[in-house]
């Protein structure tokens, strides 16, 4: 299924939809309505997402999946939150221990490398 248009691809404005209509029965049904947050999403944004859902926000599963570091899904998701009209709050410095200890744990687990967790670490005390 295509997603609606919602800017118009002649100048860039923000369309209107106007009318709907019931496939079973014909009906039509004229008027002004929004679309929803969702709607508005990039497709990258929208296809993270539904990544996230299907992984029922379980960030180790979005790493392994995408092949992409935790501090990167939570920049993405962080930028999903802000696609959507929602004040990203900022990273809590008490969050950091518990990270840098679940990075040494994926280590000692042999999850990732050194290296590997070197750089998350090193990340994590950068955003």
């Amino acid at each position: 299924m295509r997603k609606i248009l919602e800017k118009c691809p002649t100048c860039g404005g923000e369309l209107t939809i106007t009318e709907l209509q019931c496939h079973a029965c014909d009906t039509k049904i004229e008027s002004q309505y929004e679309t929803c947050r969702f709607c508005r999403l990039s497709k990258e944004s929208l296809e993270f997402l539904e990544n996230f859902v299907r992984n029922r926000g379980n960030v180790k599963e979005m790493e392994r999946e995408l092949g992409i570091s935790y501090p990167t899904v939570r920049s993405r998701l962080n930028a999903v939150i802000a696609e959507l009209g929602f004040e990203v709050g900022t990273q809590q410095t008490d969050d950091i221990p518990e990270q840098r200890r679940a990075i040494l744990k994926r280590l000692d687990a042999g999850e990732i490398s050194a290296a590997e967790a070197a750089e998350l670490i090193h990340q994590l005390n950068i955003t």
